[in-house]
Protein backbone atom coordinates (compact mmCIF):
# COMPACT_ATOMS: atom_id res chain seq x y z
CA UNK A 1 0.00 0.00 0.00
CA UNK A 2 0.98 3.82 -0.67
CA UNK A 3 2.26 5.13 2.67
CA UNK A 4 1.00 8.61 1.42
CA UNK A 5 -2.71 7.23 1.01
CA UNK A 6 -2.59 4.83 4.11
CA UNK A 7 -4.14 7.83 6.18
CA UNK A 8 -5.95 9.17 3.51
CA UNK A 9 -9.48 9.36 4.33
CA UNK A 10 -11.43 7.44 1.56
CA UNK A 11 -14.44 9.77 0.04
CA UNK A 12 -17.71 7.69 0.70
CA UNK A 13 -19.21 7.29 -3.11
CA UNK A 14 -22.44 9.26 -3.77
CA UNK A 15 -24.08 5.27 -4.24
CA UNK A 16 -23.35 4.38 -0.84
CA UNK A 17 -25.77 4.78 2.09
CA UNK A 18 -23.79 4.83 5.23
CA UNK A 19 -26.50 5.11 7.39
CA UNK A 20 -27.70 1.81 5.96
CA UNK A 21 -24.24 0.69 5.16
CA UNK A 22 -25.54 -0.90 1.98
CA UNK A 23 -26.01 -0.03 -1.52
CA UNK A 24 -28.53 2.86 -2.29
CA UNK A 25 -29.49 1.58 -5.28
CA UNK A 26 -30.49 -1.36 -3.73
CA UNK A 27 -33.70 -2.61 -2.89
CA UNK A 28 -34.41 -2.33 0.93
CA UNK A 29 -34.35 -5.45 2.55
CA UNK A 30 -38.11 -6.59 3.76
CA UNK A 31 -38.69 -5.90 7.59
CA UNK A 32 -38.59 -8.39 9.60
CA UNK A 33 -42.41 -10.10 10.92
CA UNK A 34 -42.07 -11.56 14.08
CA UNK A 35 -44.41 -14.52 14.71
CA UNK A 36 -46.85 -15.13 17.37
CA UNK A 37 -45.83 -18.37 18.76
CA UNK A 38 -48.43 -20.71 18.23
CA UNK A 39 -49.52 -21.54 21.86
CA UNK A 40 -48.84 -18.56 24.27
CA UNK A 41 -51.09 -19.97 27.32
CA UNK A 42 -51.00 -18.77 30.66
CA UNK A 43 -48.80 -20.86 32.65
CA UNK A 44 -51.48 -21.48 35.37
CA UNK A 45 -53.26 -22.70 32.56
CA UNK A 46 -50.41 -24.63 31.26
CA UNK A 47 -50.28 -26.20 34.85
CA UNK A 48 -53.62 -27.00 35.13
CA UNK A 49 -53.51 -29.64 31.77
CA UNK A 50 -49.93 -30.74 33.13
CA UNK A 51 -51.81 -32.17 36.31
CA UNK A 52 -54.54 -33.51 34.20
CA UNK A 53 -52.42 -35.63 31.95
CA UNK A 54 -50.27 -37.03 35.10
CA UNK A 55 -53.02 -37.81 36.77
CA UNK A 56 -54.54 -39.62 33.95
CA UNK A 57 -50.94 -41.20 33.16
CA UNK A 58 -50.08 -42.37 36.70
CA UNK A 59 -53.67 -43.92 36.95
CA UNK A 60 -52.63 -45.84 33.45
CA UNK A 61 -49.07 -46.75 33.28
CA UNK A 62 -48.92 -47.22 37.82
CA UNK A 63 -51.74 -48.00 39.61
CA UNK A 64 -52.66 -51.36 39.59
CA UNK A 65 -56.80 -51.81 38.70
CA UNK A 66 -57.85 -52.69 42.36
CA UNK A 67 -56.05 -49.63 43.63
CA UNK A 68 -57.35 -47.04 40.78
CA UNK A 69 -60.57 -48.59 41.12
CA UNK A 70 -60.52 -47.00 45.19
CA UNK A 71 -59.05 -43.84 44.11
CA UNK A 72 -62.12 -43.30 41.79
CA UNK A 73 -64.47 -44.19 44.43
CA UNK A 74 -62.88 -41.98 47.03
CA UNK A 75 -61.83 -38.90 44.68
CA UNK A 76 -65.10 -39.41 42.37
CA UNK A 77 -68.69 -37.93 42.81
CA UNK A 78 -70.92 -40.03 43.78
CA UNK A 79 -74.80 -39.06 44.36
CA UNK A 80 -75.43 -42.16 46.43
CA UNK A 81 -73.04 -40.46 49.12
CA UNK A 82 -75.50 -37.53 49.79
CA UNK A 83 -78.57 -39.87 50.32
CA UNK A 84 -77.18 -41.71 52.96
CA UNK A 85 -76.18 -40.39 56.44
CA UNK A 86 -72.55 -38.54 56.68
CA UNK A 87 -71.97 -40.22 59.88
CA UNK A 88 -71.43 -43.83 58.71
CA UNK A 89 -69.46 -42.61 55.67
CA UNK A 90 -65.82 -40.68 55.18
CA UNK A 91 -65.57 -37.26 54.05
CA UNK A 92 -65.37 -37.90 50.66
CA UNK A 93 -68.87 -36.17 50.10
CA UNK A 94 -66.57 -33.12 51.03
CA UNK A 95 -64.05 -33.03 48.46
CA UNK A 96 -65.22 -35.11 45.85
CA UNK A 97 -67.43 -32.46 44.77
CA UNK A 98 -64.41 -30.54 43.24
CA UNK A 99 -61.64 -33.92 43.07
CA UNK A 100 -63.85 -35.70 40.72
CA UNK A 101 -62.62 -32.81 37.74
CA UNK A 102 -59.35 -34.41 38.31
CA UNK A 103 -60.12 -37.63 36.91
CA UNK A 104 -61.02 -38.83 33.53
CA UNK A 105 -62.23 -41.86 31.85
CA UNK A 106 -59.77 -42.07 28.86
CA UNK A 107 -56.92 -40.64 27.03
CA UNK A 108 -59.56 -39.51 24.85
CA UNK A 109 -61.98 -37.99 27.74
CA UNK A 110 -58.95 -36.10 29.08
CA UNK A 111 -57.59 -34.70 25.73
CA UNK A 112 -61.05 -33.82 24.52
CA UNK A 113 -61.61 -31.41 27.59
CA UNK A 114 -58.00 -30.21 27.51
CA UNK A 115 -58.85 -28.84 23.88
CA UNK A 116 -61.67 -26.85 24.52
CA UNK A 117 -59.56 -25.32 27.91
CA UNK A 118 -57.34 -24.31 25.57
CA UNK A 119 -59.78 -22.70 23.43
CA UNK A 120 -61.72 -21.26 26.07
CA UNK A 121 -59.99 -21.46 29.23
CA UNK A 122 -56.81 -19.19 28.04
CA UNK A 123 -59.30 -16.03 27.31
CA UNK A 124 -60.43 -16.46 30.69
CA UNK A 125 -57.16 -16.86 32.80
CA UNK A 126 -55.71 -14.29 31.05
CA UNK A 127 -58.61 -11.82 32.37
CA UNK A 128 -59.22 -13.14 35.62
CA UNK A 129 -55.56 -14.55 36.93
CA UNK A 130 -54.26 -17.58 38.26
CA UNK A 131 -55.67 -16.88 42.03
CA UNK A 132 -59.43 -16.08 40.29
CA UNK A 133 -58.83 -18.90 38.25
CA UNK A 134 -58.61 -21.53 40.74
CA UNK A 135 -61.59 -20.55 42.52
CA UNK A 136 -63.72 -20.25 39.17
CA UNK A 137 -62.59 -24.09 38.95
CA UNK A 138 -63.71 -25.04 42.21
CA UNK A 139 -67.25 -23.37 42.33
CA UNK A 140 -67.60 -24.32 38.65
CA UNK A 141 -67.19 -27.76 39.96
CA UNK A 142 -69.36 -28.07 42.31
CA UNK A 143 -72.05 -25.91 40.56
CA UNK A 144 -71.83 -28.77 37.41
CA UNK A 145 -72.68 -31.25 39.88
CA UNK A 146 -75.24 -29.53 41.94
CA UNK A 147 -77.37 -29.74 38.92
CA UNK A 148 -76.29 -33.62 38.23
CA UNK A 149 -76.80 -34.51 41.52
CA UNK A 150 -80.50 -32.18 41.61
CA UNK A 151 -81.87 -34.76 38.80
CA UNK A 152 -80.10 -37.96 39.98
CA UNK A 153 -80.36 -37.94 43.82
CA UNK A 154 -79.29 -41.40 45.47
CA UNK A 155 -77.92 -43.01 42.18
CA UNK A 156 -74.38 -44.83 42.57
CA UNK A 157 -73.16 -43.56 38.85
CA UNK A 158 -70.28 -42.03 39.57
CA UNK A 159 -69.10 -38.55 37.38
CA UNK A 160 -65.70 -37.79 36.71
CA UNK A 161 -63.91 -35.55 34.13
CA UNK A 162 -63.27 -31.73 33.65
CA UNK A 163 -65.67 -31.41 31.31
CA UNK A 164 -68.37 -29.40 33.82
CA UNK A 165 -65.64 -26.91 34.52
CA UNK A 166 -64.61 -26.53 30.73
CA UNK A 167 -68.37 -25.97 30.49
CA UNK A 168 -68.40 -23.32 33.01
CA UNK A 169 -64.87 -21.50 31.13
CA UNK A 170 -67.24 -21.61 27.97
CA UNK A 171 -70.03 -20.12 29.62
CA UNK A 172 -67.72 -17.66 31.17
CA UNK A 173 -65.72 -16.74 28.01
CA UNK A 174 -69.12 -16.05 26.12
CA UNK A 175 -69.81 -13.21 28.46
CA UNK A 176 -66.65 -11.30 26.79
CA UNK A 177 -64.89 -13.10 23.87
CA UNK A 178 -66.92 -11.48 20.61
CA UNK A 179 -66.28 -8.92 19.22
CA UNK A 180 -68.83 -6.90 17.91
CA UNK A 181 -68.21 -8.36 14.89
CA UNK A 182 -68.79 -11.79 15.90
CA UNK A 183 -65.02 -12.77 15.15
CA UNK A 184 -62.75 -13.80 18.45
CA UNK A 185 -58.89 -12.37 18.30
CA UNK A 186 -57.50 -14.84 19.80
CA UNK A 187 -54.87 -12.86 21.91
CA UNK A 188 -56.73 -9.92 22.81
CA UNK A 189 -59.90 -11.18 23.42
CA UNK A 190 -59.29 -11.11 27.01
CA UNK A 191 -59.20 -7.08 26.62
CA UNK A 192 -63.22 -6.91 25.74
CA UNK A 193 -66.07 -5.41 27.67
CA UNK A 194 -68.15 -7.74 29.27
CA UNK A 195 -71.48 -8.03 28.37
CA UNK A 196 -74.32 -7.88 30.00
CA UNK A 197 -76.74 -11.09 30.43
CA UNK A 198 -79.28 -9.18 28.66
CA UNK A 199 -76.72 -8.02 26.31
CA UNK A 200 -75.21 -11.37 25.72
CA UNK A 201 -78.67 -13.13 25.08
CA UNK A 202 -78.81 -9.92 22.35
CA UNK A 203 -75.60 -10.80 20.86
CA UNK A 204 -75.93 -12.91 16.99
CA UNK A 205 -73.13 -14.68 17.69
CA UNK A 206 -73.76 -15.57 21.64
CA UNK A 207 -76.80 -17.08 20.77
CA UNK A 208 -75.38 -18.96 17.96
CA UNK A 209 -72.36 -20.67 19.74
CA UNK A 210 -74.66 -21.07 23.03
CA UNK A 211 -77.28 -22.61 20.49
CA UNK A 212 -74.73 -24.68 18.91
CA UNK A 213 -73.28 -26.55 22.59
CA UNK A 214 -76.82 -26.85 23.74
CA UNK A 215 -77.33 -28.58 20.99
CA UNK A 216 -74.40 -30.91 21.06
CA UNK A 217 -75.07 -31.64 25.03
CA UNK A 218 -78.59 -32.61 23.61
CA UNK A 219 -76.94 -35.16 21.49
CA UNK A 220 -74.93 -36.59 24.58
CA UNK A 221 -78.38 -36.73 26.45
CA UNK A 222 -80.10 -38.66 24.06
CA UNK A 223 -76.59 -41.33 23.46
CA UNK A 224 -76.38 -39.84 19.68
CA UNK A 225 -72.79 -38.46 20.62
CA UNK A 226 -70.04 -39.43 22.87
CA UNK A 227 -66.65 -39.34 23.25
CA UNK A 228 -65.16 -42.44 24.75
CA UNK A 229 -64.74 -42.52 28.34
CA UNK A 230 -66.83 -39.02 28.91
CA UNK A 231 -69.85 -41.19 29.60
CA UNK A 232 -68.62 -41.27 32.76
CA UNK A 233 -69.62 -37.55 32.97
CA UNK A 234 -73.14 -36.53 32.58
CA UNK A 235 -74.29 -34.07 30.29
CA UNK A 236 -76.57 -32.67 32.94
CA UNK A 237 -73.05 -31.16 34.41
CA UNK A 238 -72.28 -29.67 31.27
CA UNK A 239 -75.35 -27.92 31.62
CA UNK A 240 -74.71 -27.13 35.28
CA UNK A 241 -71.63 -25.34 34.99
CA UNK A 242 -72.04 -23.56 31.61
CA UNK A 243 -74.96 -21.73 33.51
CA UNK A 244 -72.64 -20.93 36.22
CA UNK A 245 -70.06 -19.77 34.01
CA UNK A 246 -72.45 -17.74 31.92
CA UNK A 247 -74.93 -16.17 34.81
CA UNK A 248 -72.29 -15.90 37.07
CA UNK A 249 -68.80 -14.37 35.61
CA UNK A 250 -69.46 -11.56 36.65
CA UNK A 251 -69.00 -12.19 40.53
CA UNK A 252 -65.04 -12.79 39.20
CA UNK A 253 -64.05 -10.67 36.78
CA UNK A 254 -61.92 -8.01 38.14
CA UNK A 255 -62.76 -5.11 35.28
CA UNK A 256 -66.27 -3.20 35.45
CA UNK A 257 -68.51 -4.03 33.06
CA UNK A 258 -68.90 -1.19 30.06
CA UNK A 259 -72.22 -1.01 28.09
CA UNK A 260 -71.98 -1.57 24.65
CA UNK A 261 -74.48 -1.17 22.09
CA UNK A 262 -74.99 -3.49 19.19
CA UNK A 263 -76.71 -3.17 16.36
Amino acid sequence: MDPDTADRAVEPSPEWDQTAGRDASAPAPAPIRRREPAFNLPSSLVWVLAVLLVIHAVRVFLLPEDLDAELVFTFAFLPARYAMSLAVQGFAWLWSPITYSFLHGSWEHVIFNAFWMVAFGAPVVRRIGSVRFALFWCCSAVAAVALHLLLHWGEIGVVIGASGVVSGLMGAAARFVFAPSGAIDRQRAHLNPRLSIGQALANRSVLFFTGIWFVMNLLVGLGLFAIAGAETVAWEAHIGGFLFGFLLFGLFDPQPRVSVDHP
